[in-house]
């Protein structure tokens, strides 16, 4: 690969990937469940998460990015016109159901190689569900009363035995979520929700790898190889051969700006020539958002390293419990502990740290955003 790389200034970098990540414009997505629908195609993912101090994070990582959004908008999506479905990514997330031939492969890896969580799992159980599903159409884990209550073996375990042969089934791609209500997971057979005949066809190991590769190009702008495999150290190696490959073929840029230690950087040309300056917006984003989730990768960006203290001890904890950053333009100047309070009706401010001092028009500024998301996570 080449040695030198073409040097950008910092800002300009932020700017790609703000633009990469649709943070830069009022409604790049327009409204409604068609705006939901091309904001988690464009992002390639959104994660759900189950901490509720404030909205969950799928939520509100596609409320940043869609002033007028509903959390109707992706029940729609996942349960109406089932343009997106649940998987694993690096974590459980919304994928456009389009992509679900890129993620066969994995679904029977874990079919053939199961986990020791699932090995107690057999045959006649997964057979056995798959006849009640038939029978009594979709179901969750509270639809299932005649379990044999059992032991947890671990925190987030269940105990009922049902639900550890429903989720093996999910990664296997044989169920799918077909709707969710808070944490409450119905489950489908995956040919039944999605009205197919026969399943797609799985993509190929160079298709998956040059899908992962232009689905970190198209969110991030500027990538590295730990960004587009965000813990997928697996793929790393097809990945550094691919970009190495468009390098050759004028396809990739190598990059390099100021504070650029080991890590090699690529972007697109086109990503390079767009420029620009990005507009001082202000966006609270959540700590599972797609601009933040990379923690070495935000600092090596913004300069900002975030720490998600909810596992932290509370005395040792700097921004908060569930501290959100806040950006304006292309700084993070702010970091908000937020916590809903739905009986009282009001967003409690648990700890404010600024970082830097943005002036009182930004300061203002803030302080409406923050009526706004306060609005959002009431439902008003």
């Amino acid at each position: 690969m080449p040695r030198s790389a073409l040097p950008i200034d910092p800002a300009q970098a932020r700017a790609i990937w703000l633009r990469a990540q649709k943070l830069d414009r009022a409604e790049p997505f327009g409204a409604g469940p068609d705006a939901a629908r091309a904001a988690i195609a464009h992002l390639g993912y959104v994660q759900i998460d189950t901490i509720n101090v404030i909205e969950r994070c799928h939520h509100h990582i596609l409320f940043s990015r869609i002033p007028q959004y509903r959390r109707d908008d992706l029940a729609h999506l996942q349960s109406g016109d089932k343009s997106v479905f649940e998987y694993w990514t690096h974590a459980l997330s919304y994928v456009p159901t389009a992509d679900w031939p890129y993620f066969i492969p994995a679904m029977k890896v874990h079919r053939e190689n199961p986990s020791a969580w699932f090995g107690s799992v057999t045959k006649a159980e997964v057979s056995a569900m798959t006849r009640r599903l038939k029978g009594q159409g979709p179901l969750s884990i509270r639809d299932i009363d005649d379990d044999e209550l059992v032991e947890k073996d671990h925190p987030w375990a269940s105990r009922k035995p049902s639900k550890r042969v429903l989720q093996w089934m999910f990664y296997q791609g044989l169920v799918v979520i077909a709707a969710r209500d808070g944490m409450v997971k119905t489950y489908d057979l995956t040919q039944r929700h999605f009205g197919w005949d026969k399943n797609p066809r799985p993509a190929t190991e160079r298709q998956v790898t040059a899908y992962l590769l232009d689905r970190a190009l198209r969110s991030q702008g500027i990538i590295s190889v730990d960004s587009v495999c965000h813990l997928n150290n697996g793929a790393k190696k097809a990945v550094r051969e691919l970009i190495e490959a468009r390098v050759k073929s004028r396809k990739l840029v190598p990059v390099t700006f100021e504070g650029i230690d080991k890590t090699a950087l690529w972007a697109t040309p086109e990503a390079l020539e767009a420029g620009g300056e990005v507009e001082a917006r202000v966006h609270i984003l959540s700590p599972f958002d797609p601009l933040i989730i990379q923690r070495k990768r935000l600092k090596l960006f913004f300069g900002y390293d975030h720490v998600f203290e909810a596992y932290v001890p509370a005395a040792k904890r700097q921004y908060g419990y569930f501290a959100l950053p806040v950006l304006i333009g292309d700084r993070i100047v702010a970091a908000i502990d937020l916590k809903t309070d739905r009986l009282s009706g009001k967003v409690l401010v648990q700890k404010w740290t600024w970082l830097a001092d943005p002036g009182a028009e930004a300061r203002a500024a803030v302080d409406d955003e923050l009526s706004r998301f306060e609005n959002f996570q009431l439902g008003r």
